[in-house]
């Protein structure tokens, strides 16, 4: 559960931080073809670092995960491929 919820405000992040870079363009009060307005640039700088940190962390947890399931696989297989032991013997 906390996993999901961890993953879901990284995307939300993401996808915030890709917002606030098409913003200005998207809503309009960045004229076109004109210098870039502070705001432009602030929203360009803040949203680029955030889309780009929550990416980031989104693809740690990813290997991470996948990390977890190879060793949790290889420990299933050992245990399949080891040889069974009877009471009798």
């Amino acid at each position: 559960m906390k996993a999901k919820l961890g993953v879901s405000a990284l995307v939300l992040l993401f996808l915030g931080g890709l917002w606030l870079v098409a913003a200005p363009f998207a809503v309009g009060y960045q004229p076109l073809g004109g210098a870039y307005v502070d705001a432009t640039v602030n929203d360009l700088w803040l949203g680029g670092a955030l889309a780009a940190l929550s990416f980031s962390a989104l693809v740690f947890y990813a290997a991470d995960a996948l990390r977890e399931l190879t060793a949790r696989d290889g420990l299933i297989a050992e245990h399949h491929s080891a040889p069974a032991r009877h009471a009798d013997s």
